[in-house]
């Protein structure tokens, strides 16, 4: 591999340290625009449409005790995710998030290879958010306004718009509309514990065949196996924190702080969905709901209250994931991993192209794919990003003991080891559910390490944050 380090090898600009200067120049993100609380409610926007809609197929999985046990597993390995991010967040604060913690562990083909994985899951789960949010909107009857392809346009249209103003504007809209889906959720916790009743959780009819069967395990023992990427779209994206370590202020301490607040909010807010759902509906009735807060609630008001504000708790996730996907796409492209092209910031710190063509991809997906289909695919990339971001955790704090750590995971190796087992089972059972999905999006994955291969590690940028932070990382071992 070959780095040229004194200006974008794949630009006409010419070489030295005017060039690589002007480069950067062109690829800058707004500073400071973030504190804890405005990451927090970053964090917690990027998964809320998670309660609000995706998860219930995990009954039709796992029954209530099969999606139950997946969803506390999940949580435990999330929380102990999060903690091994916070560390390396706090440790190297930049755009690529986990690209730029594999790229400091595993080098260039680690670092592509988490980015990619990132990627791949940021651009689809706003796809399968998009057909959520056709649900809703259909069940709301406005104007005779049906499910269909423009809504799914009108949404990443007006919210690609709203994030080319600029990071802070995004960042507070997105804070605003976070909470606002929130209040849902609470409506629809009061509403709904009236309305509970105990032997709803357990009416899927247990499956003799399967062994372990119960009617709290209808498919078994195997049935908390499938479950696990539903209980995954409970947290999927809470890791993007990172992703805003550039944009936030003082991120050694508040991407960190950040990213740990909005984990234990989302916990919270699950275990109420999962439960009182279930129990309000039924287990068998609510699996296949494409709005399973709102036809829990029935036809009163308070589900036409959720219904609205269902809207506002999607809307949040999609709105925050473009970000995401964004500066992902953002990193990876300032590095050279990707088309240089796609980091250019317009002049409001906006990355442009890196947020219409992830759009176009995603907007594409909507009309091949199902919700739940999205959705797997969405996990396979998310658990596969998980697997290489805790190797990658593991890998410094064995070869890099003595590096900063602002802040450092508690149990250590311990920990982000647990989380690393954990996705690698999540992984597996993205193929129990959906072979195909997985099998193309497994497919995608290896069509970007092929153009990586082919071209791109001969053309990476040496002066971008990213690759700065592994070459001192190379000059210090040395």
């Amino acid at each position: 591999m070959t780095i040229d380090k004194s200006a974008p090898p794949v630009s006409a600009a010419p070489k030295g340290a005017g060039a690589e200067s002007d480069y950067l120049e062109k690829r800058q993100l707004k500073k400071g625009t973030a504190g804890w609380v405005l990451l927090a409610g970053l964090g917690v926007s990027y998964v809320i449409s998670g309660d609000y809609a995706g998860w219930n197929g995990g009954l039709g999985e796992g029954g209530f005790g099969g999606l139950l046990i997946a969803a506390i597993v999940i949580a435990a390995m999330y929380l102990a995710m999060v903690l091994g991010m916070a560390e390396l967040s706090s440790a190297l604060p930049a755009a690529g998030g986990g690209y730029t913690f594999a790229r400091r562990a595993m080098g260039p083909w680690g670092g592509f290879a988490t980015g990619t994985a990132i990627l791949i899951e940021y651009a689809i789960a706003p796809a399968a958010i998009a057909t959520f949010i056709g649900a809703y909107v259909e069940s709301l009857n406005l104007f005779g306004i049906t499910d269909g392809w423009w809504v799914y346009l009108a949404a990443y249209a007006i919210f690609i718009g709203v994030h080319l103003v600029g990071a802070g504007e995004a960042l507070k809209a997105m804070f605003v509309i976070t909470g606002i889906a929130l209040v849902g959720l609470v409506v629809f916790a009061v509403a709904a514990a009236g309305m509970f009743d105990a032997s709803n959780l357990t009416n899927i009819a247990a499956d003799p065949d399967a062994a372990g069967s119960s009617s709290f395990l209808p498919n078994g023992y195997l049935g908390i196996w499938s479950a696990i990427p539903f209980a995954i779209w409970f947290f999927l994206a809470v890791e993007g924190v990172p992703l805003a370590a550039e944009e936030a202020e003082n991120p050694e301490r508040n991407v960190p702080r950040g990213i740990i607040v909005a984990m234990l909010m989302l916990v919270v807010t699950g275990a109420v969905v999962l439960v009182l759902a279930t129990g309000a509906m039924g287990a068998d009735e609510i699996s296949g709901s494409g709005n399973p807060l709102v036809e829990a609630l029935g036809d009163g008001t308070a589900a036409t209250v959720v219904n609205y504000i269902g809207l506002a708790g999607l809307v949040a996730s999609f709105f925050s994931i473009i970000y995401a996907y964004s500066r992902q796409t953002f990193a990876l492209s300032r590095a050279g991993y990707l088309p240089t092209s796609l980091s250019l910031t317009n002049n409001r710190k906006a990355p442009v192209w890196a947020l219409i063509i992830p759009g176009v991809i995603g907007f594409g997906l909507t009309f091949i794919g199902e919700g739940a289909m999205l959705l797997n695919m969405a996990v396979f990339g998310a658990a596969l990003s998980y697997v290489l971001m805790m190797i990658s955790h593991i890998v410094l704090r064995v070869r890099e003991p003595d590096m900063p750590r602002p802040y450092r995971t508690p149990g250590g190796m311990v920990t982000t080891g647990f989380a690393l087992v954990i996705a690698v089972a999540a992984v597996i059972a993205t193929f129990l559910v959906d072979t195909t999905a997985a099998l193309w999006t497994l497919g995608a994955f290896a069509a970007f390490m092929a153009y990586f291969g082919l071209y791109s590690r001969r053309h990476l940028v040496a002066g971008s944050p990213d690759e700065e932070f592994a070459l001192l990382a190379d000059d210090e071992v040395a």
